[in-house]
């Protein structure tokens, strides 16, 4: 678990399950108001996390089961709406109440986050953004964009991230659905990197922004 505290937002970061998910609790410090970003397993590990924190969502980056494994549980526990890209819903163990197209903004306390639409790693797969903190889920993470299943999956997930996310501000602090933070400096800084050099048409799979 790890603490990251601006003023402006609170953000829970809880390392849970077998593949190095990532769940979070976003946290407006001016009401105690907050949101769940994702569901994996070992649920127990975010819900000891939420203590008197009035959470108003739970908000899904895209409906690989990994993410989703502790869904049902906290849910269940936690009781709000839940939320997803429209285009990844029938992934989900059950409906959720909230659609997210890009550009919806669901309020909690004083604090605003927007859903990025950012499909390639999934149809419907969806980037949150409050303040200069943005959740990436497996769009993109340190190094490299989340792993595309088809050539047409990875020009998609490109379009996404230069398009939605290396247009944001260097600062931008980058929290991914696994493993380790980075920021959209030298995220975009490793992508030009990527970009300047050739490659074939059918690039896809796990790719690395400085080994690809």
């Amino acid at each position: 678990m790890s603490l990251h505290f601006d003023g402006e937002i609170k953000i829970t970061k809880i390392n849970m399950g077998p593949y190095n998910n990532n769940g979070y609790i976003v946290v407006c410090p001016e009401t105690n108001e907050g949101i769940i970003i994702d569901t994996p397993a070992e649920p127990e590990k975010l819900l000891s996390e939420i203590g008197n924190v009035k959470i108003k969502a739970i908000l899904i980056t895209h409906g690989h089961q990994d993410h989703l494994v502790g869904f049902a549980e906290i849910r269940s526990k936690v009781g709000s709406v839940v939320g997803a890209g429209v285009d990844d819903i029938e992934l989900l163990p059950t409906p959720p109440e909230l659609g997210l197209s890009d550009g919806a903004v669901i309020q909690f306390g004083k604090r605003r986050i927007q859903a990025l639409s950012t499909p390639g790693h999934t149809p419907g797969s969806t980037c949150f953004l409050v303040g200069n903190h943005l959740f990436s889920g497996d769009t993109l993470f340190p190094g490299g964009p989340g792993k595309s299943r088809t050539p047409e999956a990875f020009r998609q997930e490109i379009d996404s991230i230069t398009k939605k996310l290396l247009v944001l501000p260097d600062e931008t602090a980058v929290y991914p659905g696994h493993g380790d933070d980075t920021t959209i400096g030298e995220a975009r800084e490793q992508y030009q990197a990527f970009a300047s050099r050739q490659h074939p048409d059918d690039l896809h799979g796990d790719v690395s922004w400085l080994e690809s």
